[in-house]
């Protein structure tokens, strides 16, 4: 077979928590953000780019990872990794070779 991605599972060596935010109302009509953990799990985190720009008169960062796990079907875009104090912002998923056995996220590294 052809296009099937190969990954020692030995590479899926980083611990990270996987988390959901949920809106809580803050009585005045907003709400706030709450993160709760939905599993804990291992994955491959690398990195792909990381850039420093000036909007409105401040200098900003951007970092960019991606991160590969075994194939779950309750991650979604929006969740969060969290490794280490870092926060990874998932903005999307796909199967790489749409075998089941893997799935790679798109993040973004939040305060940098």
């Amino acid at each position: 077979m052809t296009g099937l991605t190969f990954l020692d599972p030995g590479m899926l060596r980083h611990e990270v928590m996987l988390q959901e935010a949920t809106a809580i109302p803050d009585g005045a009509g907003g709400h706030d953000e709450e993160w709760r953990e939905i599993a804990t799990l291992f994955a491959l985190i690398e990195p792909i780019r990381s850039r420093s720009y000036f909007v409105a008169g401040q200098r900003h960062e951007a970092v960019t990872h991606k991160v590969t796990l075994r194939h779950r079907h309750d991650v979604k875009s929006g969740m969060r990794f969290l490794r280490l104090g870092r926060a990874l912002v998932i903005s999307n998923l796909h199967d790489p070779d749409e075998t089941g056995r893997y799935l790679v996220a798109d993040v973004r590294e939040e305060g940098r």
